[in-house]
Formats: structure tokens, C-alpha cells, sequence
């Protein structure tokens, strides 16, 4: 696992190619990164599933009720199944504009 941080973004990525050994990795390593908006970069899974995706949910929604982002990059996903409660983008680029977004709402009070 590949943790790279920016600021007030941590950008986590997979380095072993097995996700659910990544996924147990991150949520057991959560508390280090809960004061961070937060990256999962998947752009290695080609074969990603939404079920996959959908396991991160339990993360992502911890995550945004202590007012932080949380949002996965995966290329290979049909962006209108996923569900409202993940934010899903197919880059990095679009990840990092999406914290952006969400922290300025969380400045004016949204």
C-alpha cells in the first residue's frame, strides 16, 4: 500500500494488485488517516465490479460525517450505478477537484 500525502489529502493506492487484502488494509488503517480528506486510487483494477466499490461505503459515509472527503478512482465503472453515498471519478485530476469542491461547501457552511 502507497500513501502519499498533499496538504490536507492523503492518496492512498494498492500495491500488492489484491483488493481485498487493500481494502482490510485500509479500513484497519483508518485512524491514521481519518483527519484527511482521502484518495483510493483503484486505476489498477481493470475488472472492478460495483459490489467492490460499494465496499468502501461504510468508509466513505465515517468519513464524511467527520466533515472530511472521501473518494475513489476507478476508470473501469459504470459511474451512473454506484450509488450517491461514494463519489466515484476516473481520475485523479477529478478526485482532487471534487475535495476542493466539498471543502469550499464546508467553508460557506453547506
Amino acid at each position: 500500500m502507497k500513501v502519499e500525502q498533499k496538504s490536507h489529502t492523503v492518496t492512498i493506492k494498492d500495491t500488492q494488485g489484491d483488493f481485498t487484502s487493500f481494502l482490510m488494509k485500509v479500513t484497519h488503517q483508518y485512524k491514521t488517516f481519518e483527519k484527511h480528506n482521502m484518495i483510493i486510487d483503484l486505476l489498477q483494477y481493470q475488472e472492478l465490479s460495483i459490489s467492490e466499490i460499494k465496499l468502501f461505503m461504510p468508509l466513505a459515509k465515517l468519513h464524511k460525517n467527520a466533515k472530511k472527503s472521501f473518494v475513489v478512482v476507478a476508470s473501469a465503472v459504470d459511474y451512473n450505478a454506484v450509488p450517491n453515498a461514494i463519489s466515484v471519478v476516473p481520475s485523479l485530476l477529478e478526485a482532487r477537484d471534487i475535495i476542493e469542491l466539498e471543502e469550499i461547501e464546508r467553508d460557506l457552511g453547506f
